[in-house]
């Protein structure tokens, strides 16, 4: 792709991002690209959602993330809604969304700038609900003590319409997770779980995720649930501490929506989106969540390698049993071309050539 305006996302807690920021800055300018900081907030400013911040930023077409994978889903949000395509610099701790090392920003700019980038693409999740998640004041306040505002409700779609009997249309877009989770500690939540329309339990416990395949390795994950492929679309349902015996992971197919109705004797409950806290919901609401039309375009410098950053980002350990076997060969894949009944498949590629020239 050739890059004609970038929209950047700066974790400024951080010294690196800020020098990092500064050499994107330096690139555009020789390069003549306009580039805008955005998602950006300023002392006690409220947030805006992701449509108001691409807009404000020209509706880039690369967005470039400068943090962790938190800074990285501020700034997913804002290019899937937008169809640009989204570029993480990895300064985390997992990094298993960014793509690039901050010293090497630039050399990934010119890889995409010259068309030699390539384009993952992932499903996202969206939602209905019975009413506009709301957030009370109290805890609005509660949030916001010491750290960033939070982001708004979320808003109404335009293709809405009122009393069809399918509630509203949320303005969003998950690149990881759904969350309904408790407020207070000694009341669980209670919520009927459906499935494709069909009641699959009713669900008393601390939490329950609906997660896409990116998301598979993260909340869901830490619950219990599988690590699914993230090139694969499919709606992960992932219970946190239910107090029965079926508390397994379900994982749905990507057009099998996952509604979750909120028990009469249930606690309040709180929808965060994403890891961010979005509004609550009491008895009697409910939620769908659903594959999303957009599609989250990540920018790779190459062939992605998800098994091994899996193995290397959560330090995956060999069974003791295994070591007088030795050590494992990193790649199962011989060196003779492959047979045509096989090269439809997914396999490891080649040995390739990274940003620097180097193998």
């Amino acid at each position: 792709m050739t890059v004609e305006r970038i929209g950047l996302v700066v974790h400024r807690g951080r010294h690196e991002a800020v020098e990092a920021a500064t050499a994107v800055h330096a690139w555009c300018r020789a390069q003549g690209i306009p580039c805008t900081e955005i998602d950006v907030w300023k002392g006690h400013e409220p947030r805006h959602g992701g449509q108001e911040e691409a807009s404000a930023a020209g509706h880039p077409d690369l967005v470039l993330t400068l943090g962790g994978d938190g800074t990285f889903l501020r700034g997913a949000r804002i290019a899937a809604k937008s169809d640009a395509a989204v570029l993480g610099v990895d300064l985390g701790r997992v990094g298993f969304l960014t793509e690039v090392p901050a010293e090497k920003v630039t050399k990934a700019l010119d890889t995409v700038h010259e068309g030699r980038a390539e384009i993952e693409e992932r499903m996202t999740l969206t939602m209905r609900a019975s009413r506009v998640p709301q957030m009370p004041s109290v805890m609005e306040a509660l949030l916001r003590s010491g750290r960033v505002p939070t982001l708004p409700p979320p808003h109404v779609r335009p293709d809405t319409e009122a009393g069809d009997g399918w509630g509203v249309a949320l303005d969003i877009v998950a690149v990881n997770d759904v969350v309904l989770e408790k407020l207070v500690r000694d009341r669980q939540v209670a919520l009927g779980v459906y499935i494709a329309g069909r009641l699959l339990a009713a669900y008393s416990a601390d939490a329950v995720i609906v997660a896409s395949p990116t998301g598979s390795t993260a909340y869901s994950f830490a619950a219990g649930g599988p690590v699914l492929s993230p090139h694969m679309d499919a709606v992960v349902f992932t219970p946190v501490a239910a107090h029965m015996t079926f508390d397994r992971t379900v994982v749905a197919a990507p057009d099998e929506p996952v509604a979750l109705r909120v028990l009469p004797h249930s606690g309040e409950v709180a929808l965060s989106i994403d890891g961010q806290m979005r509004g609550v919901l009491g008895p009697g609401d409910w939620v769908g969540v659903y594959g999303a039309k957009y599609r989250l375009r990540l920018v790779r410098m190459g062939p992605t390698d998800f098994y091994t950053r899996l193995r290397s980002r959560f330090r995956l350990t060999d069974a003791p049993a295994t070591a007088a076997d030795g050590e494992s060969a990193p790649l199962f894949r011989p060196n003779t071309p492959v047979p045509d009944d096989l090269a439809h498949l997914r396999l490891p590629p080649p040995p390739r050539t990274d940003i620097d020239g180097e193998r």
